[in-house]
């Protein structure tokens, strides 16, 4: 590791780049009257995926970055569910029917919160109007502290083949820091659930660069948690925004690590993965040799979304819930973010689209090399450019970000073929930030951090 390197790259915040253009350039230019059209021109043959956000907790986690409202009682997470299953059928009347589904995700928020009959006749709705097959993924991000066993019989029942467990970590002193008490036994419990319920493909989510987090801790989840013996890992840096997330402001600054540290503890994870035999899958995502992941990254056909690294590659993706964002062929289109306020849009019969994004050629173009760089730590830029009937030297000529990249040593540049070098691997978003068109707004506004 090139501390010099980590210094000047590794410092600066950048988006993740799990969509290009990336979120600070939506705007309200992007409603209703948009959304509306372009959901009537999907092809009805495509499949598409669709994204349900339950923006619901029991607790808040400091830490969190999300958008999610904490709540006691059940009856506001009812009464969001009855305008979620409106919005669903005013969305699918808009569009072709049926339309072919290849992967469903539940985000949130906690999407367990919710009771097992609700999620049960959540999933016969979504069947109702969209055409579902043996081979349709549903993916769901659990809270093990939560998730009750007559909601793992749910899951299994309602056809979810892959569950996302929050583990972050299991110090007990940094659970503290963060407002976060998980046992180790709830999370084994969590899986031997899910599984006995037919749920076999099984995530855990950690994060490193939280409060009193060491090396060492870093290490001891890891190892604790590749016992349970889950598929796959995520493994994300915590970003501390607290002018942003107020709750963040219950975190003491003073025990968060800095860049170096930050790395180490990143890095201290990966070698633990890979020594037991995950296989590292791009920036951030780790997976044994027969997940899908790997498989998809081995045939050149790992894709980039919202959910990070997925073999989705349906080029529509369509959100529904408060703050959910979809990908439509022309654009991005996000809703409403606060539950009440996207309550009040769907009673009145409008969608709740607020904002979003047109794309133009140019943001396709550069949209595919980030993908690339992202997923394959390398992009063949003339070839990509060909693709989409545009000149490389587009991105490749007075490219100062890209030279100064070169000029220090961490990508590699022959015939406009973009290598990442092994050792460098982890700036790999200062790599896709030198293709972004607007990355000058993006690092004074976006607020994602390592």
């Amino acid at each position: 590791m090139d501390p010099e390197i980590l210094r000047k790259y590794g410092e600066v915040r950048l988006p993740r780049y799990t969509s290009y253009p990336t979120a600070p350039r939506f705007s309200p230019a992007i409603g209703k009257g948009t959304y509306g059209d372009w959901l009537r021109n999907i092809p009805a043959s495509d499949p598409v995926s669709l994204y349900l956000h339950i923006p619901f907790c029991r607790s808040m986690c400091w830490y969190c970055g999300c958008h999610t409202t904490i709540s006691q009682q059940d009856q506001p997470i009812s009464d969001y569910l009855h305008f979620l299953k409106s919005e669903i059928d005013m969305v699918a009347g808009r569009a072709p029917k049926p339309l072919p589904i290849g992967e469903v995700h539940f985000g949130g928020g906690t999407p367990t919160i919710i009771q097992p009959e609700e999620f049960l006749a959540l999933m016969a709705q979504l069947r109702r109007w969209f055409d579902f097959t043996d081979e349709t993924n549903i993916a769901v991000e659990i809270d093990p502290r939560r998730l009750t066993n007559d909601m793992a019989v749910a899951l299994g029942t309602g056809g979810v083949t892959r569950a996302s467990l929050g583990v972050q970590t299991f110090d007990p002193v940094v659970q503290k820091a963060i407002n976060r008490i998980q046992t180790e036994q709830q999370t084994l419990q969590a899986v031997r659930d899910l599984q006995k319920s037919g749920v076999r493909r099984i995530n855990f989510d950690l994060i490193y660069g939280l409060p009193h987090q060491t090396e060492r801790s870093c290490i001891e989840t890891t190892k604790a948690a590749i016992a349970m013996k889950p598929d796959r890992f995520s493994v994300f840096g915590y970003a501390h925004i607290p002018s942003f997330k107020k709750h963040q402001r219950m975190i003491d600054e003073t025990a968060l690590a800095d860049t170096a540290g930050r790395n180490a503890q990143a890095e201290a994870i990966s070698e633990t993965l890979v020594s037991a035999g995950y296989r590292q899958i791009g920036l951030d995502h780790f997976a044994l040799k027969t997940d899908d992941l790997v498989i998809a990254q081995e045939a050149g056909r790992l894709r980039r979304n919202f959910q990070g690294y997925t073999t989705d590659n349906c080029e529509t993706m369509i959100g529904f819930g408060a703050s959910a964002i979809g990908r439509m062929v022309d654009g991005y289109v996000q809703n409403e973010v606060a539950p009440g306020r996207f309550a009040q849009y769907i009673r009145s019969g409008d969608l709740a689209t607020v904002k979003g994004y047109r794309f133009t050629g140019d943001d396709k173009f550069r949209a595919q090399v980030i993908e690339r760089l992202m997923c394959d730590f390398s992009a063949d830029i003339p070839s990509i450019a060909a693709a989409h009937s545009f000149d490389p030297a587009v991105l490749l000529e007075g490219n100062s970000r890209l030279k100064l990249l070169e000029d220090d040593g961490v990508v590699e540049i022959n015939n406009g073929y973009v290598l990442v070098k092994n050792g460098h691997r982890f700036v790999i978003r200062a790599v896709a930030a030198a293709f972004d068109a607007y990355i000058e707004e993006s690092t004074r506004t976006h607020s994602q951090a390592a």
